[in-house]
């Protein structure tokens, strides 16, 4: 994954096209042109029957033109940013401010393309491929361009708000929780049921203990760490969508049917059944009071269990 600043100094992360995705879509793009030259030369030579040889040679000269600088540049001007190779395999050419193409900077690709990979065999763009640290190549760097991948893998979906703890998160003070260490904390409820019980075990005390020594109050007593993680990142979420909805000027919507009632989170959580098993928080989750302001809530005595 790379960054890139847009034009209204937004910072988008995107992922950067792997050098052997951007090989093998040139592969595709060089058969197709190649397939082409083919007729066209062809069609040139049952045309110089009745044509001067002269006439011909241009007309050859002219195709493999077209064809060699013609085809990206229309295809990226036309596509935003995809030929043939391209839309194969999920990639798309963009500025470097993270904005569609334009013909000037399909163009200078189109003409670098021609010395590149007709002239030089590819040679050029491959050392410069390897050695840029977006794997660019002469053509993306005179153009300013960058190739992306716009296929990402499969996202799990966020954790769930655990209901017998929908009302202490409502408390939370979560200013010191940095973006860090809360996708670690995602990413170890992720792989929650891939992981071992004695790793699963020492990695959730380990991830929850870093992330209550910046979150309070501490959870109650007898809370299982991936519960009070899986509480901890919902009520985070929550309160980012209602920040982001009311810079909107629109109405946050607020229930608790947004905490969801499968359990705490990611699948499997709810087959520990927490709050049934007698970790002296109520299996039923209570009904909820007005938002009390966050971080005033009294200290309690929590502490984290291994899951039993």
């Amino acid at each position: 994954m790379s960054e890139v600043v847009t034009g209204e100094a937004v910072v988008v992360e995107v992922r950067i096209a792997q050098f052997s995705s951007r090989a093998l879509a040139f592969l595709i793009d060089w058969a197709v042109q190649w397939a082409v030259i083919i007729v066209a030369f062809m069609l040139v030579t049952q045309a110089s029957v009745v044509t001067d040889d002269s006439l011909a040679m241009g007309l050859l000269i002219l195709s493999i033109v077209l064809v060699t600088v013609g085809y990206p540049v229309a295809f990226e001007t036309i596509s935003r940013g995809r030929s043939l190779g391209k839309l194969a395999l999920g990639l798309r050419v963009v500025s470097d401010d993270g904005g569609p193409v334009r013909f000037r900077q399909a163009l200078f690709r189109g003409l670098a393309g021609f010395l590149e990979f007709w002239t030089f065999y590819g040679a050029p763009a491959l050392i410069t491929s390897l050695v840029n640290q977006r794997g660019k190549r002469l053509g993306d760097l005179f153009a300013g361009t960058t190739v992306i991948g716009e296929r990402t893998p499969r996202r799990d979906p966020p954790p769930e708000m655990p209901p017998p703890l929908a009302s202490w998160a409502a408390t939370l003070e979560l200013s010191g929780l940095s973006d860090d260490l809360a996708h670690t904390a995602r990413q170890y409820l992720s792989r929650w049921q891939q992981l071992s019980p004695q790793v699963r075990e020492e990695m959730g005390l380990r991830v929850a203990a870093q992330v209550g020594a910046r979150v309070a109050p501490p959870p109650p007593p007898g809370v299982p760490p991936y519960a009070y993680l899986a509480a901890v990142l919902a009520e985070r979420r929550r309160r980012e969508e209602i920040r982001l909805a009311r810079a909107r000027t629109a109405p946050a919507p607020y229930g608790p049917q947004g905490y969801g009632v499968q359990g705490y989170g990611p699948r499997g959580y709810a087959a520990q059944g927490y709050g049934a098993q007698g970790h002296g928080v109520p299996a039923v989750a209570p009904t909820r009071e007005p938002e009390p302001p966050r971080g005033d809530a009294p200290p309690t005595s929590g502490g984290f269990v291994p899951p039993v």
